[in-house]
């Protein structure tokens, strides 16, 4: 089993293309040069160099699901997983449903310490996030505007149209297109309220001991270590109270994590 360490071409030029189009044109050139730099550092093993490249650009703001996946790559080469796992999971928040984020997420856990088995979903629950999880909230909202668009042209059609058998078509593909349309809106609307309403994280420090309480001198429950993701139920500030995909939950100071 190995790493997914190129991303589909078909893929990387679309986002490239994102990149390209970035408001302030002299910052995309830069952001443009700053990531074929990092492409060509990874691709001649300068794994530093192509950290540097890539994180760059995150620092100034952009957000990509290439340069995500790319940076986890670079972060997994050097052997920092926590870093990897975090990019990796920054990546699946923007394209959920990609098959090469979500195996290198599986590697990536693979190398971890903790192996925590989940709670099972209800399977209602779970039909439903496979629902809104398979495509990307960007690529439904390219979906819903291009369903409109054709769903109003095919309704002129009907208005203008004096055949019979065309009208009746033409009439009812433009509802269909108009309805899928709008379901395309609020696949992508759950989509975003679902990572909206989970926060979780990646534990950077290399053992942390979750308390009952936030109190260092309170009862410890459990362990957990670097590369651990958690969800993040309470935050008071200086603590944070998190959750495992088991359902055990404590307390640890929010410095041992990174959000994700």
């Amino acid at each position: 089993m190995k790493l997914k360490t190129r991303y589909n071409p078909v893929k990387r030029g679309l986002y490239l293309l994102l990149l390209l189009a970035l408001p302030l044109f002299s910052l995309a050139d830069d952001n443009t040069a700053l990531f074929e730099k990092g492409n060509t550092a990874y691709a001649k093993a300068q794994y530093p160099a192509a950290i540097k490249a890539y994180q760059q650009i995150v620092d100034g703001g952009y957000q990509s699901t290439v340069l995500y996946f790319n940076l986890g790559n670079a972060y997994f080469k050097q052997g920092d997983i926590p870093s990897a796992l975090l990019y990796y999971e920054k990546a699946h928040k923007l394209s959920p449903g990609d098959e090469d984020i979500n195996f290198n997420i599986y590697f990536a856990n693979s190398k971890t310490t903790d192996k925590v088995e989940p709670q099972p979903e209800f399977f209602a629950t779970q039909w439903w996030h496979n629902i809104i999880l398979y495509y990307s909230a960007s690529a439904l909202s390219v979906a819903s505007v291009l369903l409109f668009i054709v769903g109003f042209l095919v309704l002129v059609l009907y208005l203008f149209t004096h055949i019979i058998l065309l009208k009746k078509a033409s009439f009812f593909t433009g509802i269909s297109m108009l309805v899928l349309g709008v379901i395309a809106i609020f696949i992508a609307n759950r989509q975003v309220s679902y990572f909206d309403n989970h926060r979780q994280a990646i534990v950077f420090s290399n053992s942390v001991t979750a308390t009952g309480s936030p109190n260092p001198t309170s009862k410890p429950i459990f362990v957990v270590h670097e590369g651990t993701k958690v969800s993040v139920v309470q935050d008071n500030g200086q603590w944070i109270e998190v959750e495992l995909p088991n359902g055990n939950a404590g307390w640890i100071a929010a410095t041992d994590v990174k959000d994700i």
